[in-house]
């Protein structure tokens, strides 16, 4: 049995391209976090929870549609959110269609915070992420990227996303 046939190795391509794969996953959430934290004063969990919100009708979603978005425990979005709302960046009331859950917006001032981050955060990711990569490879980083994120859908834990 060659090791392209044993579901339990990866082969040498498939070790090369994880190997890449840990470590720019390591090293862009770093780079990405103190980015986000010293040019935006926000932390990568901030801008990951209002992005998303951003992109939710009205800015408004239920707690536990945010987490699977973002692919978070509820619990540990739970804790992050209280920090957000002490920092008036988001706001929790009970929820609109569910008496039982939660639904979070976007503030004013969190809406405001996060028109001014994302330009720059755009920058940084074209700088930091896009600047060696040919544009003729984006489109196919961006099919590789989704397929993976496909099978992960299919393969992991949590539930499909209302959004993708």
């Amino acid at each position: 049995m060659t090791s392209a046939d044993d579901p339990t190795t990866l082969t040498p391509s498939q070790q090369r391209a994880w190997f890449h794969y840990m470590r720019l996953y390591h090293r862009l959430e770093y780079e990405m976090n103190r980015h986000l934290q010293t040019d935006c004063g926000l932390s990568l969990g901030d801008y990951t929870v209002m992005n998303a919100l951003s992109h939710a009708s009205e800015q408004r979603m239920q707690l536990s549609a945010l987490a699977t978005t973002i692919g978070w425990e509820r619990s540990r979005l739970s804790h992050h959110l209280q920090r957000m709302v002490r920092r008036d960046l988001v706001a929790t009331t009970p929820s609109e269609t569910d008496g039982r859950g939660t639904d979070v917006t976007l503030t004013t001032a969190g809406w405001d915070r996060l028109r001014d981050a994302a330009p720059r955060h755009a920058a940084w990711v074209r700088r930091s992420f896009f600047a060696d990569v040919d544009p003729a490879q984006e489109d196919a980083l961006a099919e590789v990227l989704a397929a993976v994120y496909e099978n992960l859908l299919r393969e992991g834990t949590l539930p499909r996303p209302d959004v993708l």
